[in-house]
């Protein structure tokens, strides 16, 4: 290879290939003229001219750059929107009803796969279909694939049993069933408090995540069908009958409408006992009291997918024992209540729900009766300062709180005697189950909480429980009057009342 020399006594060799450096073959070197030669423009060295008769080799092709983008990622760009496929999974949020200005607690996903999209809308080509087919989610449709009771990531589930997804297709493809899933989601937020304290690590991958592992059940179930899940403890959740009444809009369906004696809800919270070396108690009866809440067959996923016959079950709550009697019919309703002093202090005793406050509008009021309630006035000492005002005028109050232990009861007992009024005790004999359930059914039922009171935590009742004690006539009372739990309402009233709310 020829070298040129630099100015600084240094060799520099010439590239391999210039365009003023032609480069040969052997038959073409063979037969060639006497070159030509030239000056160098580096170093006034000779070099061959180039025989423009004479054909030069190409350059070297230059490697063509590679791209992740394909031509279909092309033109999906370019297309319109209206003309690009649908996703098949739309996803919504949705409010407690009178309560729109509340925030969305029930999450929502409906599948309609691309068989049965089109750009007219979904038309179902069975009609309107009356025949619901209602399932619960984890652990009857799915179970985590790790073995965990709960998933560790999107992709930790499987089908709880492989028969799963072809039953679930037969049901609307062979069966005419619309397929629903109604879940209980409590560990979604999907609108986190911006006051809260609590730590939000998982809170934020929480909803995303659980979105992401429908996606996938839903993709391979492939049938148009409408996930529901309930995320807060309000009208939504199981056995409440919220999400049965959200799917009646969204499918534009009346209650007489649905067949309802073929319609089904299968999930495993079913009240089941535990078997000796079996099987375990179920953890709730949700399930089942949610069926009994609509008026529909329930089936576990044993019974419903492998045809296993029904385990013994027990429900911890049962309102068969409290039948609905018209009002003044019910056994020791004549007169419960009577005023027996010119003024006095009625104390009543009893847990949140136990009916303290029904009772004072129905039997104490009309007797003229004032009402002192903690709820109203907020705090204790208010309490005693608008019942000591009305002792002050001669009138007679009743304190309509819990009333617990004997240490409050003895304050009411004293501020009597100070005003020179007598103290009788009323004490609600209601069982705690029954108390949170009234408790449910009033905040949850606009029509009959006419003080608009919200939903106790299950630490108001736990508290109550923790600290009372039976009330005794050494304690001052001049008389103490027990009072049984009875349903006081209209047959209307009692048809709501009687479901499972808890």
């Amino acid at each position: 290879m020829q070298r040129i020399s630099t100015t600084a006594g240094r060799t520099i060799a010439p590239p391999f290939w210039t365009s003023s450096t032609p480069i040969f073959c052997k038959r073409q070197l063979a037969t060639m003229p006497p070159k030509k030669t030239t000056s160098s423009p580096l170093a006034g060295t000779k070099r061959p001219a180039p025989d423009n008769d004479c054909a030069i080799s190409p350059p070297p092709m230059k490697r063509k750059a590679q791209t992740a983008m394909t031509k279909t990622a092309v033109a999906n760009f370019f297309t319109p929107a209206s003309q690009k496929p649908k996703e098949p999974t739309v996803w919504s949020e949705r409010s407690p009803p009178d309560s729109e200005s509340s925030p969305a607690t029930l999450l929502v996903a409906k599948y309609l796969p691309a068989l049965f999209a089109s750009t007219a809308g979904y038309t179902d080509p069975k009609g309107k279909r009356r025949k619901i087919a209602a399932f619960d989610l984890d652990s009857t449709l799915i179970t985590t694939a790790s073995g965990k009771q709960h998933a560790s990531d999107p992709a930790d589930w499987k089908w709880w049993h492989p028969s799963v997804p072809a039953r679930i297709k037969e049901l609307f493809n062979v069966e005419g069933y619309q397929v629903v899933i109604f879940t209980n989601q409590g560990g979604l937020t999907l609108h986190p408090d911006p006051k809260s304290k609590a730590p939000t690590k998982f809170t934020k991958t929480r909803v995303p995540n659980f979105k992401q592992k429908c996606n996938a059940v839903l993709n391979q179930l492939g049938i148009p069908i409408t996930l529901y899940a309930a995320t807060a403890k309000d009208i939504f959740r199981k056995p409440r009958t919220g999400m049965w009444e959200q799917m009646k809009s969204d499918y534009s369906l009346q209650e007489d409408e649905i067949e309802k004696e073929e319609c089904i809800f299968v999930g495993d919270a079913g009240g089941r006992v535990a078997v000796p070396k079996g099987p375990k108690a179920d953890f709730s009866c949700s399930d089942r009291n949610l069926a009994a809440n609509i008026g529909i067959k329930y089936l576990t996923p044993e019974e419903f997918f492998l045809g296993e016959q029904p385990r013994e079950f027990s429900r911890d709550f049962d309102l068969k024992g409290i039948p609905f009697v018209e009002e003044g019919l019910q056994e020791g309703e004549g007169i419960v209540f009577e005023k027996k002093f010119k003024k006095e202090v009625v104390l009543f005793v009893g847990p949140p729900g136990a009916g303290k406050s029904t009772f004072f509008w129905k039997h104490l009021k009309p007797l003229g009766y004032e009402r002192v309630n903690q709820d109203s006035l907020k705090s204790k000492d208010k309490c005693f300062k608008a019942a000591g005002e009305w002792l002050k005028e001669g009138d007679s109050v009743a304190i309509d709180n819990t009333n617990a232990d004997p240490e409050i009861r003895s304050q009411w007992i004293d501020l009597a005697k100070k005003h020179g009024a007598k103290a009788r005790c009323v004490w609600f004999k209601t069982p705690p189950e029954l108390c949170e359930h009234n408790d449910t059914v009033r905040a949850l039922n606009k029509n009959l909480n006419p003080e608009t009171r919200t939903m106790l935590p299950k630490l108001a009742f736990n508290s109550f429980k923790s600290r009372f004690k039976e009330p005794k006539d050494k304690e001052g009372f001049e008389e103490i009057i027990p009072v049984d739990f009875h349903f006081r309402g209209t047959k209307e009233e009692y048809e709501i009342w009687r479901r499972y709310w808890v």
